[in-house]
């Protein structure tokens, strides 16, 4: 028995697919089964599952449930809840591995599984090496006497209390928007134990997100959230992507903290407490983020965009704070007692705790922030071939041409006029823009130069690209 994966669906960072199209349960019984062996050549038997609120998700989950079991692994089921819950499970419960079944922030035609193995991320050349093993039928099957367990395992408490640990960030009026995704539950047992008042909205789970699509990241579908708050004359306010790893939020003028911004604001009480702490964002990250973590007395990191290839940095570099443009924020020891991921409803508390910490209201927090003029992602398809030789011709010219250059993840170039960034996204067939400066005009010849370098490898900025 073998089986080949469509390869769209072998992303970098997750495997993730259009169901019935792209993906299905075949696909997931496959995981199933390769992530088995190559867990128990290494030594373990042991995978905490969990799922998202998607229609597909039990189907999908009882297909991996059985490939997982078939070559010998013993799987603890902890049931639909968001994704950093199933992190969770797999740092503090007796497994070995972890996979959750969520189509993260995509519609809600598509799913896929992120996964853990090991307390490690499982990304990039790993999950190539499961679509060989899978296309080889390279897998340890078991006598059906030796098949693998089964057991339900309730965490969602453990979950929440662990959130909540040690709270200590004052009474606040908050609105929060869970998009009718994953985290719906867990927001609502977690503002019940919150001091402050709390109004929830779409924390019913209802995989055909019926309110707006479950992006944070994209100002439009915090409208409903801009609404709760302006009418309650709230604080601030928080939202979710579809699987609880994407934080946004929005002051109490309806004004969005960005996903820099976030970081900025969780950065200072950090780095009061820590001096001297690294503190690590992405790529598209605004200058002023790395300038204001310089200034808290911090140690700013760039690096690539990914929430794999940052948990990897954290690690190497014992940051205990990090975050990207999208919205994903890691947590780590010391300072967080945290286990090192992307979680949005840790996040959530944290960012409270911070702005309690940092003694002034949310508003005037935004209003503290620096006035920069910058472009939102912006992603344009090109041919899959084309993508990163793209980056590759660019870097030539740029050097050639003696620009200051960071390579770090694309080129990030920076100019008297602030900077622009040109990557190759590692999920899509798809080029990433971005461009920040200090006036309208100054990003006006920011983005001629990205438009003059696309130019230059045969291409222009064409409509964008979905997510």
């Amino acid at each position: 028995m073998t089986h080949r994966f469509d390869p769209t669906s072998l992303r970098e960072y997750d495997i993730r697919g259009i169901v019935g199209q792209t993906l299905g349960t075949e696909d997931a019984r496959a995981i199933g089964r390769s992530f088995a062996t190559l867990l128990r050549r290494a030594g373990g038997h042991r995978v905490a599952v969990g799922r998202d609120g998607r229609l597909s998700s039990p189907e999908l989950e009882a297909a991996l449930v059985e490939g997982l079991t078939s070559c010998g692994c013993d799987v603890v089921r902890i049931g639909m809840g968001p994704t950093p819950m199933l992190y969770y499970a797999e740092a503090t419960l007796e497994v070995d591995g972890g996979i959750q079944i969520t189509g993260s922030h995509n519609p809600g035609n598509y799913n896929g599984f992120k996964m853990v193995f090991q307390h490690r991320p499982f990304f990039g050349e790993d999950i190539q090496g499961l679509g060989r093993l899978s296309a080889e039928g390279d897998w340890d099957a078991v006598e059906a006497g030796d098949a693998g367990t089964v057991t339900d395992y309730d965490i969602e408490d453990a979950y929440v209390g662990r959130l909540l640990a040690g709270y200590a960030g004052g009474s606040f009026r908050i609105g929060w928007d869970a998009g009718n995704g994953a985290a719906g539950p867990v927001i609502e047992k977690l503002v019940a134990q919150l001091p402050g008042e709390h109004f929830t909205i779409f924390t019913d789970v209802d995989g055909n997100f019926p309110n707006h699509h479950p992006d944070p990241t994209e100002e439009k579908n915090l409208a409903d959230l801009k609404a709760l708050v302006a009418e309650k004359g709230l604080d601030f306010g928080l939202a979710f992507d579809g699987d609880g790893d994407r934080i946004g939020a929005i002051d109490g003028q309806g004004r969005v903290i960005w996903g820099d911004q976030i970081l900025s604001v969780l950065a200072e009480p950090l780095l009061k407490a820590e001096p001297g702490a690294t503190v690590i964002a992405d790529v598209k990250a605004s200058q002023a983020l790395y300038d204001r973590i310089a200034e808290l007395g911090g140690k700013p990191v760039m690096w690539k965009t990914g929430h794999s290839l940052i948990k990897t940095k954290m690690k190497e570099t014992h940051a205990p704070l990090a975050g990207e443009m999208s919205g994903h924020i890691f947590f780590a020891q010391p300072f967080y007692d945290y286990y090192g991921y992307d979680d949005a409803q840790f996040a959530a508390v944290q960012l409270i705790r911070a702005v309690h910490t940092i003694g002034k209201s949310m508003n005037q927090i935004k209003d503290d922030m620096p006035a920069m003029i910058n472009t939102p992602e912006m992603r344009f398809q090109v041919d899959e071939s084309r993508k990163f030789a793209v980056i590759d011709e660019v870097l030539e010219r740029l050097e050639a041409e003696g620009a200051d250059v960071d390579r770090t993840d694309g080129a990030r170039v920076n100019t008297a006029d602030g900077w622009w960034l040109l990557r190759a996204s590692n999920t899509q067939d798809v080029l990433v823009a971005r461009a920040e400066a200090k006036s309208q005009e100054g990003l006006d010849r920011l983005m001629a130069m990205i438009d003059a370098q696309l130019a230059a490898s045969g291409l222009q900025r064409g409509p964008q690209a979905a997510h």
